[in-house]
């Protein structure tokens, strides 16, 4: 017997292809990528499909669970997994979301890596490993005879866990160690010591608050040299097979990312190489930094993406007060306003995928855009993904507030991308350093912007406003957001005016740039064209 007739429910949303995205197709063929489309698409189907969403699952509601030691007493630094999350990293390395691009000598290699790392979303929390492996290498390279040694086992696209001599083993994955608890962004005030031995090794001695996926074969981190601050390269396992005296502490009960492992370490004399000169420790590992912080900026657009789809498919199939969710003006207004975000993120991500691609190849324009807009888009981007992820969260209504709907999930996850590899501070100020440094970053920013001249009039008036703030000496600092946040707008603007899909970039100037907009998701002006927007971002499912 039952009670009632369950109806007006919404179908799960598997079975889709999450590369299917007009702005992420787009962008790959600009940025010189379209050879990866089927590849791409392969591994969407994949991302959307009941098994990795179900895998994403199991991975966050059973964490990583840290063993010390052993049933007799030796000591172990362990971290177990779910099964679930060794699959999807399986997955991940498999398709070379992690250093393969360094390996893959076509143009474009690095864009089709940034499409697929956006499209293979099921778990947030294992692109961390994958993340900083792929930005790792540069790095790396400032210590040749350890890049030769390593670099072609990073590249591999096979996932090969354990507790192993990395030499011997046929894939690695690399992390990073920086921050300590006295610092934290300020990693200049760190106190590990690093004491050079005959044999041309180190030893370190110290405590990092903040070791990102401690499961890691190698890692890159910061200890105080006789010549000062130093980079370093510390594997937890030597190469005679005995570990590493590299302590896991505590793993850290982080507000998301929970399926990812974040340790304290204590180094007891580690045995570490040098990478770089001694007392560049910093200039050395910013080149690990700044591609993490693109990696930042797509998991952010990926999540905004992930939001705006759901909501616009809950919205497809619930109905309310006699029509459908979607036919509803106010909702009409709030989708399109939260796809307009989320293109607007994910044009400005595949830009900068295509400047890195380039700039690795040796284009020194690309390199001075890809330093300024780089840190501007990861200022803007992780600033809005929160927002965005509440507004998407609250169009499912109380349905979305439970677990089930993975709502709450991609909520809790949003803030991580604006606090990791700088926050929104660091990130500001970082900004100001390179205007007043390095002049040939804001002229190449400036021709970037300035290619869509004339093609917007509240285009033009915004990059005028902008001219004028740059100008104004007073209070610099105290500004930097602001300054900021409208270099980021007018980005926005000259590449979806340029590129974008005429009614999104029509939307986006008229609200973000011409100011017709209200302090929240859902306040469009009049005259956008809602139905063309809401339909790019509703999913194909089946």
């Amino acid at each position: 017997m039952t009670t009632h007739e369950v109806f007006n429910q919404v179908p799960p949303l598997v079975g889709h292809d999450a590369a299917d995205d007009p702005a992420l197709l787009d962008g790959l063929d600009r940025e010189g990528a379209g050879w990866a489309a089927a590849q791409l698409h392969e591994l969407g189907r994949l991302g959307g499909g009941e098994q990795a969403i179900e895998q994403g699952r199991l991975a966050n509601e059973h964490p990583p669970v840290l063993r010390t030691h052993d049933r007799h007493g030796n000591r172990v630094d362990e971290v177990e997994f779910h099964p679930a999350w060794h699959e999807l990293m399986r997955t991940a390395v498999t398709h070379g979301l992690h250093a393969a691009p360094w390996a893959d000598e076509r143009p474009g290699a690095h864009v089709a890596r940034a499409a697929k790392f956006y499209a293979w979303r099921p778990d947030a929390g294992h692109g961390c490993p994958i993340s900083m492996t792929y930005a790792v290498v540069p790095a790396l390279r400032h210590a040749p005879e350890l890049a030769a040694r390593y670099e072609p086992l990073l590249t591999a696209t096979s996932y090969d866990f354990g507790l192993r001599a990395p030499l011997a083993k046929r894939g690695l994955l690399a992390g990073m160690s920086m921050t300590e608890k006295q610092g934290g962004s300020d990693v200049r005030a760190n106190t590990t010591t690093a004491r050079p031995e005959p044999d041309g090794t180190y030893r370190l001695l110290g405590h990092k608050w903040f070791t990102s996926a401690p499961m890691c074969d190698v890692f890159l981190t910061l200890a105080q040299a006789p010549g000062g601050l130093t980079c370093f390269l510390v594997p937890r396992v030597l190469p005679d097979g005995t570990r590493n005296p590299m302590r896991l502490m505590r793993l850290k009960d982080k507000l998301g990312n929970r399926s990812n492992a974040s340790a304290e370490v204590e180094y007891e004399h580690a045995v570490a190489w040098r990478v770089g000169d001694e007392g560049r420790g910093v200039r050395t590992i910013i080149d690990m930094v700044n591609l993490t912080r693109l990696d930042c900026v797509i998991g952010a657009a990926a999540g905004m993406r992930q939001g705006v789809i759901t909501a616009a498919h809950h919205a497809t199939h619930r109905q309310a007060f006699g029509r459908y969710l979607v036919e509803a003006p106010l909702m009409r207004n709030v989708l399109a306003d939260l796809a307009v975000e989320s293109e607007a993120a994910t044009v400005l991500m595949m830009r900068l995928a295509g400047a890195t691609d380039r700039s690795a190849r040796g284009d020194a324009a690309e390199t001075a855009f890809k330093r300024l807009a780089l840190a501007v888009g990861k200022y803007w981007v992780c600033k809005r993904w929160p927002a965005h992820a509440a507004e998407a969260l609250e169009c499912l209504g109380g349905n979305g507030y439970v677990e089930e709907s993975g709502m709450p999930r991609l909520f809790r996850e949003s803030p991580l991308n604006s606090i990791w590899e700088g926050s929104g501070n660091v990130a500001a100020l970082d900004v100001l350093r390179a205007l007043a440094r390095e002049p040939e970053v804001m002229a190449a920013f400036q021709a970037e912007v300035a290619a869509a001249a004339g093609a917007d009039a509240r285009l033009d008036a915004a990059v005028r406003r902008v001219r004028a703030e740059l100008a104004d000496p007073d209070d610099v600092e105290l500004r930097a957001r602001r300054v900021v946040e409208r270099l980021a707008l007018v980005l926005q603007g000259a590449l979806l005016v340029r590129h974008g899909h005429p009614a999104v970039a029509d939307a986006f100037c008229a609200s973000r740039l011409d100011g017709d907009h209200g302090q929240a998701y859902g306040t469009l002006p009049r005259g956008v064209d809602f139905a063309a927007i809401i339909s790019r971002a509703v999913p194909k499912v089946g």
